[in-house]
């Protein structure tokens, strides 16, 4: 007698698929063995504000052509200090070099140099040395402080166009006033800058502008670039809870 291997339906003639036979035939066990043997790939992080400006390192470098300026000046005169500063700027841009860093800091730097040393040699006045960046601490004040009353604020146009991203943050009120508060923080430093080594100037203390300018220079900056992304932060928290009431809407 045969026997019937064809298996019986169940449940009132309907037969139900195997549910291992199916999945197996259909999609992996797992999220976790379909992406097996694909290394997982460490999430990018951008330069910090600090690294940009090549470290400390970077920020040492920036303060070593004034302080040599300053002491050449007091030692053997103008011609003195300005061989110093140019002399000194070539040699940390010929060291950038060596060990392969970027190439515009080392240029920059030693172009700053050049003409900061080239304008007070033309007018034979060591405080001129000082002069473009007492003048550029004034423009800065006054472009940051009208673009916020002119309600774009440049703290976020700078911060997202650096970032890559569109500009709708400047629909968001919120994000224009965290944004507002970290350009007038940055307006005030500028101005800080300029009122204080633009009195120094005056009062021809050479000394005291290398001083102020180093010791007003990356410190107070660090300041700024922290109000930068305390806004940037507050911003992106207002734009994700602003998103989540959406995304939870059928």
């Amino acid at each position: 007698m045969a026997i019937n291997q064809t298996q019986q339906p169940l449940d009132g003639g309907r037969s139900v698929p195997d549910p291992a036979e199916g999945r197996s035939a259909i999609e992996p066990h797992g999220p976790a063995e379909a992406g097996a043997g694909q290394p997982e790939r460490a999430p990018r992080q951008r330069p910090s504000a600090l690294e940009q400006a090549g470290g400390v390192r970077g920020v040492i470098y920036s303060a070593l052509p004034v302080l040599a300026f300053v002491i050449g000046n007091a030692i053997g005169g103008l011609t003195t200090a300005i061989i110093a500063a140019v002399a000194l700027a070539v040699v940390i841009a010929a060291e950038r070099l060596i060990r392969k860093e970027s190439i515009m800091p080392a240029v920059g730097g030693v172009l700053g140099v050049a003409i900061a040393a080239g304008i007070s040699w033309w007018t034979g006045s060591a405080k001129d040395y000082f002069l473009i960046g007492i003048w550029s601490n004034l423009a800065l004040a006054l472009i940051f402080g009208l673009s916020v009353l002119a309600g774009r604020p440049l703290a976020g146009v700078l911060w997202f166009s650096l970032r890559g991203k569109s500009s709708t943050w400047r629909d968001d009120r919120r994000a224009r006033r965290y944004f507002g508060v970290a350009t007038i923080v940055l307006t005030v430093i500028f101005a800080a800058r300029f009122v204080v080594q633009q009195y120094l100037y005056q009062a021809d203390e050479v000394g005291s502008l290398g001083t102020a300018k180093i010791v007003m220079g990356y410190p107070l900056l660090a300041v700024g670039v922290l109000a930068v992304a305390w806004a940037a932060r507050a911003a992106s928290r207002r734009s994700s809870e602003a998103d989540e009431p959406a995304s939870r809407q059928p």
